[in-house]
């Protein structure tokens, strides 16, 4: 009972949230292409699953990874350790992106776009790399009371010079990066880590030393995939256009279904991992509420794989269309 409660606050919050989002197609459709799209339908049941997908997704989490992420930050701050806490950050921050969806969507427009000269899985490593770095560098500068604005200020300065170095294919889908980076998955992670690491440190404020990685999770990226375009475009070799492949067999839809939940479990898998390595080995504890977690895991591959399919139905082909007609 409690579960359907939490969920059905989530999917009308999500819902809400939506809302504004079918408006703007609405009224491009009928007031700037003047017409009703033939597959409304597909339109608006895409975005019922997203949101339910989103609603799933976020019960998810909070039933298994963050509080299981949290625990572990608590202990492994009191344990005053330093080589387990930055593993677990630099860890902890690469699989989240990992799974994020948005960055799955753009990694792989970026490989279309490109026509194979930026590798949509080296891409996303890339991005990994960059914001499980983000992750240690914010635990050195909670523990350490670096200033933020410095570390901004010095950060950017790089951003600018590469900006101005790197080639112009690559500068814009940089900056682009930074913003998918901090979404749906790693923004309520990395907050929680960052609130937690400041509560559990004398001395800290939860409010000046908890905050502040997300800005960093942004600027980092960009940093990285300049670095990636830098020798991708100047070193590497012209990729091969990818083209899409209209005489490959359509799968029965039940099949389809399988095999897309057994690839999103596997982008979600290096989370659920890193979090049962360092709880089952190197804090050696057991998990509070092991159904509880292990429903919540399933419940952030169910809404993973919605949220995505719900953008493939609808938003997608819509915004596809609107480029093509312009």
């Amino acid at each position: 009972m409690k579960l359907a409660q939490a969920l059905t606050r989530r999917l009308i919050h999500a819902l809400r949230a939506l809302v504004p989002i079918l408006c703007v197609v609405a009224l491009f459709q009928l007031v700037v292409f003047r017409q009703v799209p033939d597959d409304w339908y597909a339109i608006l049941g895409g975005l019922v699953i997203v949101a339910v997908g989103i609603a799933l997704f976020l019960e998810g989490l909070e039933r298994s990874v963050f509080p299981v992420g949290k625990s572990i930050t608590n202990k492994l701050i009191r344990s005053a350790s330093l080589w387990k806490i930055l593993p677990f950050c630099f860890l902890i921050g690469f699989a989240a992106v990992i799974a994020e969806p948005a960055l799955l969507s753009v990694a792989d427009q970026a490989e279309v776009v490109s026509e194979g000269q930026v590798d949509g899985f080296v891409f996303r490593l890339v991005i990994a790399v960059s914001v499980g770095a983000v992750m240690v560098l914010g635990a050195l500068r909670v523990f350490l009371g670096w200033p933020l604005h410095r570390m901004l200020l010095i950060g950017y300065g790089v951003v600018l010079i590469l900006t101005v170095s790197s080639p112009p294919e690559i500068a814009s889908l940089a900056y682009d990066s930074g913003g998918v980076t901090t979404n749906i998955v790693t923004v309520p992670l990395i907050a929680a880590i960052g609130i937690g690491m400041a509560s559990s440190i004398t001395g800290r404020s939860r409010l000046r030393d908890g905050f502040g990685l997300v800005a960093l999770c942004v600027m980092v990226p960009i940093v990285g995939v300049q670095l990636y375009g830098l020798v991708v475009y100047q070193f590497g070799s012209p990729g091969e256009a990818v083209v899409a492949n209209g005489t490959e067999d359509v799968l029965p839809w039940w099949l389809d279904l399988m095999v897309g939940l057994v690839y999103v479990g596997r982008d979600v898998l290096p989370v659920i991992l890193v979090v049962l390595f360092f709880q089952f080995v190197i804090l050696r504890r057991r998990l509070g509420n092991p159904i509880q977690a292990t429903v919540g895991f399933g419940m952030v591959v169910l809404g993973l794989y919605g949220f995505i399919v719900g953008l493939e139905l609808g938003l997608i082909p819509m915004v596809s269309r609107w480029r093509n007609s312009s």
